[in-house]
Order: C-alpha cells, then sequence, then structure tokens
C-alpha cells in the first residue's frame, strides 16, 4: 500500500494530465491541475493510512522476535535503521540529477524537478520492497497456539485471568441479541460458571463474534478500560509528547524559510528565491538530524539501564522544550532586527542560521528517544498478558496519531491568531513538551531496578 501511495504521488501531474488537466508544457503552464492535485491528495491520505497501519504490526512483531531481555536493545536498534532510512532518503531528495539519469521519467506533464522527484519515489519503492522481502524470508514468525483462551477477543489478552470470563459471559449474552446463539453458548457452560471451550461448537461461536467486524470498535474501547497498570499513563505522557513534536514536523522547513532566510513563497523573485533556500537549508538540517538519530539510538540501552526509562524519557522531553523555546526565542530575535516583518525582508542572519542548524541536530537525540522507550515500555508492560502487545501498541499509536490530527487542524488557526508565522506554534510545542516532561517524571512507573537486571524485564 505505501508502494502504491508513493507511486500515485509521484506520477500524480502525469495521471492529471491523462485525465484533462492541461495539455500545454509543463515548463509554460503556471495554472491549477486540479485533478493532478486530487491524485496527489488521495496517494498522501493513503500513504498516512498504510504509514499508521504498519508501526502497530512492525513493533509487535519487533518485541516477539526480539524476546523479553532485549526489547530495549531491540528498538534502539529499531530507530538506527529509521535513522538510516531517513539519512537515505533526504539524500536522495537532495540530488538535482535523477532527470538526467533516467530521463524517461521527465513528460509533456512534468519537467525536471518533478521527474527528481519520481526518480526518488521509485528508489524508495525500490528499497522498500527489497527490505519487506528480506524480512518476510528471514523473521520466522512462530504462530500463538490455537488455545481457546487466545481465541476469543482481541482484547481479552490485556484481562487479568479473573475478568477473563466474566467478558468472554458477557460477549456472549451480547451474541444472544446480536445473533440468536447465545442461548446455546450460554447452555454449555461449566457448573462454575465458565464456558465449556472444549466444546468446538462453543469455541468457534465466541470466536466468530469476537473477530467479527462490528466487534473491532468494542475491542479497542474496552483495551483502553483494561490496559495493564501503567499503560494509561504512558499513553497520556505520549500524547503530550507528539503535541510537542508535531508543530516541528509540520514547519520545520518553512520555519526556515520564513523566520530565518526570510523569504516568502507567494513573494517576488528574491523573496521566492530566498525561500527556496531556507526550505532546502531546512532539509539540509534534517539530514543532521538523522545522523544524531542514528548515533543516539546507540546510547539509548545504556542510558536506560543507567537511569531507567522513565528519566530517559523525561530528559527527552524537556530537551524538546528547550529546543521549541529556542526556536521561538531565535524567530524573535530574527524578526526584531527588521521593522517590517518577516513578509517584507529578504536575506538571513549567519548566526541565526547556525543556532537553527544547531537546533535541528539536538532534536536527534529525544527523537531517538522517542522512537524507541515508549514502544519498549508498551511491550514490557504487556509481555505477560497472552499476546496482547499487538493490541497496546496499536492503541499506543493512537496517542501519536490522534494529536498529530489535532495540530494538523490546529495549528494554522492557532498562527493565524497572532499574525501568522510558525512563532506561536512552537511556543505551544515547548509548553507541551514542558508538560510531557513533568508528567513522565511523576506517573509513569519507575522502571529502573528492573531494567538494570534485565532489559525492562520484570517490573509491574
Amino acid at each position: 500500500m505505501i508502494c502504491l501511495a508513493v507511486t500515485l504521488i509521484g506520477f500524480s501531474a502525469d495521471i492529471g494530465y491523462f485525465l484533462g488537466d492541461t495539455k500545454d508544457q509543463c515548463s509554460t503552464y503556471k495554472g491549477p491541475r486540479y485533478r493532478a492535485a486530487g491524485v496527489f491528495i488521495f496517494g498522501f491520505w493513503m500513504l498516512d493510512l498504510a504509514n499508521n497501519t504498519v508501526q502497530g504490526p512492525a513493533r509487535a512483531l519487533l518485541a516477539d522476535l526480539a524476546g523479553p531481555d532485549q526489547r530495549n536493545s531491540a528498538n534502539a536498534i529499531f530507530c538506527s535503521w529509521m535513522a538510516f532510512g531517513n539519512i537515505l532518503g533526504f539524500s536522495s531528495g537532495a540530488s538535482g540529477n535523477w532527470h538526467s539519469w533516467f530521463p524517461f521519467l521527465t513528460t509533456k506533464a512534468c519537467c525536471e524537478v518533478c521527474g527528481n522527484l519520481k526518480a526518488a519515489f521509485l528508489v524508495a519503492v525500490a528499497f522498500l520492497m527489497f527490505c519487506m522481502l528480506v524480512t518476510l524470508y528471514f523473521a520466522k514468525e512462530i504462530p500463538l497456539e490455537a488455545r481457546p483462551e487466545q481465541r476469543l477477543s482481541d482484547f481479552s489478552p490485556l484481562l487479568n485471568n479473573s475478568q477473563q470470563h466474566g467478558h468472554v459471559l458477557s460477549q456472549a449474552n451480547l451474541g444472544q441479541h446480536d445473533s440468536g446463539q447465545g442461548s446455546e453458548i450460554l447452555g454449555r457452560a461449566n457448573s462454575d460458571g465458565h464456558l465449556d471451550f472444549n466444546s468446538d461448537v462453543n469455541r468457534d461461536q465466541v470466536e466468530a463474534f469476537s473477530n467479527g467486524p462490528g466487534a473491532v470498535l468494542v475491542n479497542i474501547l474496552t483495551s483502553l478500560r483494561h490496559l495493564p497498570p501503567g499503560m494509561h499513563s504512558v499513553l497520556l505522557v505520549m500524547a503530550l509528547t507528539w503535541v510537542s513534536w508535531f508543530p516541528f514536523f509540520l514547519f520545520d522547513t518553512d520555519w526556515m524559510g520564513r523566520e530565518v532566510y526570510h523569504g516568502n513563497p507567494n513573494g517576488a523573485l528574491s523573496e521566492s528565491t530566498a525561500y527556496q533556500n531556507g526550505v532546502r537549508e531546512g532539509a539540509f538540517g534534517l539530514l543532521l538530524n538523522s545522523v544524531v538519530l542514528g548515533l543516539s539510538s546507540f546510547l539509548i540501552d545504556p542510558m536506560c539501564r543507567r537511569m531507567g526509562a522513565r528519566i530517559v524519557w523525561a530528559i527527552s522531553n524537556f530537551t524538546v522544550f528547550i529546543c521549541m523555546a529556542a526556536t521561538t526565542i531565535i524567530s524573535l530575535l530574527s524578526i526584531s532586527e527588521y521593522s517590517n516583518g518577516i513578509q517584507h525582508v529578504i536575506g538571513e542572519n549567519t548566526a541565526i542560521k547556525i543556532a537553527a542548524l544547531v537546533i535541528f541536530s539536538v532534536l536527534g537525540f529525544p527523537l531517538s528517544i522517542t522512537y524507541s522507550v515508549p514502544f519498549s515500555v508498551t511491550a514490557e508492560l504487556t509481555a505477560g498478558t497472552g499476546g496482547g502487545q499487538g493490541l497496546s501498541t496499536g492503541v499506543l499509536n493512537l496517542a501519536i496519531v490522534i494529536p498529530q490530527m489535532i495540530v494538523s487542524l490546529g495549528a494554522g488557526p492557532w498562527d493565524a491568531l497572532f499574525g501568522g508565522g510558525n512563532i506561536p506554534a512552537f511556543a505551544l510545542a515547548s509548553v507541551f513538551a514542558l508538560a510531557a516532561g513533568i508528567l513522565a517524571l511523576l506517573r509513569l512507573p519507575g522502571l529502573s531496578n528492573s531494567y538494570s537486571s534485565a532489559g525492562f524485564h520484570g517490573f509491574g
């Protein structure tokens, strides 16, 4: 699905051309291309859906293959490979010669810049297919045993043993109203009130109801109520952490183009050029960020063993707080040098430019922690719950996606309240990062003692 989405995005201009956008050359036509834009938006939505869908299974598979004593090390290695992929991606996107190496990608609807984008995306598709085939071939996953306790509903592994049977009976009662077969299921219950799972009929009926499409939402909502101890705090800190991260992810290169290089994408030629230079410098900053991300991933394991995951996660959020506050201060200092505001000035201050790149680089350290420690904690908190790691990781992903939607919908109007620019969003991000760090210290379970002996294993 990711490969298809990326291909749609890369070839959106050509698809729009065949659907009737325009017959003019891309080098001369500057008007709108609504059909191409529609294909692009559809591909982007598909890409976002596929990326979010793959996070839960990938992390759960990682936890299963790593074992109880290596989950944090495995997540750190996972993070380092993410950094390597980021470096490859930013490097491929920075090249302006793809269209000369693959001239057939340049068409009447897709000029040199578009051809470079298509080539970079196709290279990404090739890498993704190769890596996926390697995983499918080498990752030998052992399926769970088909025991009745594990064949109920998706949320049942997250429940305590004393709660499981009650919920099974509750689901059976629901099945009586939904399918008319609940009486038969209850009729085969043992004298102590437990279902007779030795009966193939009962097992199949309970499984059929619990795994039906209508039960998916019920399972997710029920799992939120019955998560293991400590998971609610993890979800809260995770949500605040990502609320503080997303303004940077959304506006990092735009911030470089506007507040640092003082350009305007819709302004005169000199302003537009300054903005594009800032965006390219921001992409270079993201490359530095990925390098630091990869190097920092090797420090996560020893840091957690020495200080504990709770302290390490809190340090990550406090670092984000400092960087977001520094971003706000740098923007204010940069704008204060000019009396007409950022939309009417050209050029950048060298010291401010260097400081901005430093911030991009430093943020690679807390990002490595954000990409690994929360997933390690989640895997360990649910390790003894009979296979609930996948569902808990999926619920943890909700703590990422929901803040993403909130920031995406609210950051623009929030910035508009203060006259535009990216400063208000970064200032608010620093507040959420500080709150996430404080809550990490106060609410997350103490993990240092157990982790130092067995890689997070054994805490509860």
